[in-house]
């Protein structure tokens, strides 16, 4: 009975000890930052990150991949409900050529579509096509800008995927999984990469278009990689971070006083349980505290030229695709890693031909001048500009006479900087823009390429969940050789 009690405080002590080491070593937000960060005041919150400085435990310092990449941001422009390529990128004269019958039983043997019937004659592209550049890549009429820098782009025409229904589609486009609860592309970027700003996110979402995107937060979330790793959705419209203002009787003396005091509350709740879930909300805080101060200007498109509006077709204050593109490359500049645009407005099933055009008349102009702008700063060498949806469309006709459906078997995207050959038209599809039969690039291949360019080794990026590691590329993916300069 006697030794009751030692034996309890024992392991009482043991316990102790194990929380400590526990939360010195492995805690984003140990006693020592944060004594640090009380010691530096505002200076280090405002100090730019250093790279190696992982070392310390910050989850988001900048960080080096497996080897040195060609690139090392990415703006990806998602074309959400699935453009047709066959108005837009991959002519098919064969395709006129047979508009309204049938195409071959043997073509669509096994074939799964998700809304036409078996029976679905062909349909001719809508829209007429250009060659552009001195690498004379065919483009459809409707993108006009696109064609002025064509010989800046990498253009695919024999992409694959698995879905063929938007939620699954876009969420395996951007996650590599068609189940929800994967890392998107972007949040394994900064987890790979961490972030070269510390007052702003290190990956930033828009939302443009008529409506939000079918795959929703999935697409840009963290999954099971910490919360950090995130997309953060700004607002599509005069106002893109809500609250930067302080509220009428709090001065900023008071609100850093407040958040010094939550943050040792939650920073004595983390020794405790060990939660990550609470180094985010602290690291989340901080960041927000810094926002304020940071975002206003970065936001503020009237500080750009008159030529750089008119370029990218931008109205300061007004929601559109062209503002969401210019501020992509004003968050860039300032550090951010990862920048996403989802314009969700693409699924023609009916009205293709108006569909088409409005769709290319709000986003042609600003997809251009992104790649445009970003040459003439010398930012585009090392970031790549990511251009397409989920799928392609079918060659056979959907809604009377000016529709198509949704097509997995072969479509097109497009790439720009970080390393991709420029001016390089890759892949074919088949004569009806059916199949890819030429130098195929599915979704996990497409993965692997991206990372490779980052600077990783795709099988070698990996997080270790429920037993086993996960990668972006699940158990497949090849580089695409064929693309890189």
């Amino acid at each position: 009975m006697n030794r009751l009690p030692p034996f309890q405080h024992a392991v009482e002590e043991q316990r102790r000890a194990i929380s400590r080491r526990w939360f010195f070593r492995d805690c984003g937000v140990g006693l020592g930052a944060i004594a640090l960060h009380s010691m530096l005041g505002d200076t280090l919150s405002a100090a730019p990150a250093k790279a190696g400085a992982a070392a310390s435990g910050d989850p988001m310092a900048p960080k080096k991949g497996h080897f040195s990449g060609k690139a090392k941001r990415v703006i990806y422009l998602f074309m959400a409900g699935a453009p047709s390529h066959l108005e837009l990128f991959d002519n098919k004269p064969q395709l006129t050529k047979f508009n309204g019958t049938l195409p071959p039983a043997e073509l669509l043997k096994g074939y799964r579509a998700a809304f036409i019937n078996p029976d679905a004659t062909l349909l001719g592209p809508k829209f007429a096509y250009k060659r552009h550049g001195k690498s004379g890549m065919e483009l459809g009429e409707t993108l006009p800008h696109l064609g002025g820098v064509a010989d800046d782009i990498t253009l695919i025409k024999s992409m694959q995927t698995d879905a063929f229904n938007h939620a699954p589609g876009q969420i395996f486009m951007n996650t590599g999984s068609q189940q929800f609860g994967r890392p998107s592309f972007g949040a394994w970027t900064t987890y790979g990469l961490g972030c070269e700003s510390r007052d702003l996110p290190s990956y930033v979402v828009f939302s443009t278009g008529g409506k939000g995107s079918s795959g929703g937060a999935s697409n840009w979330g963290p999954g099971f990689l910490p919360t950090q790793h995130g997309g953060t959705l700004f607002r599509n419209g005069s106002e893109p971070v809500l609250h930067l203002a302080n509220p009428k009787g709090v001065d900023d003396a008071l609100q850093k006083d407040s958040l010094e005091t939550l943050n040792r509350l939650n920073a004595k709740r983390l020794g405790v349980v060990g939660d990550p879930e609470i180094a985010a909300r602290i690291s989340a805080f901080e960041m927000a505290y810094r926002m304020q101060h940071v975002a206003p200007e970065v936001m503020d498109l009237s500080k750009e030229s008159k030529e750089t509006l008119e370029l990218y077709g931008a109205e300061p204050g007004k929601p559109s695709y062209a503002n969401a593109c210019l501020l992509s490359r004003r968050l860039i500049e300032k550090g951010v890693r990862f920048v996403q645009i989802f314009h969700e407005s693409w699924d023609q099933h009916g009205d293709l031909k108006n569909g088409i055009k409005r769709n290319c008349e709000a986003t042609d102009r600003a997809s251009a001048a992104l790649v445009k702008d970003l040459k003439q700063r010398g930012l585009l060498e090392d970031t790549i500009v990511i251009w397409g949806g989920e799928f392609g469309r079918t060659p056979m006709v959907q809604g009377g006479d000016d529709g198509r459906d949704h097509h997995p078997n072969g479509f097109s995207y497009w790439v720009a900087g970080g390393g991709f050959k420029p001016g390089l038209s890759y892949g074919e599809t088949d004569d009806l823009g059916f199949n890819a039969v030429k130098d195929k690039v599915h979704v996990h291949d497409f993965h692997a390429t991206l990372l490779h360019q980052l600077g990783f080794d795709h099988e070698k990026l990996t997080y270790r969940f429920q037993g086993r590691d996960f990668r972006l590329t699940d158990v497949h993916g090849e580089v695409v050789k064929g693309l890189l300069a």
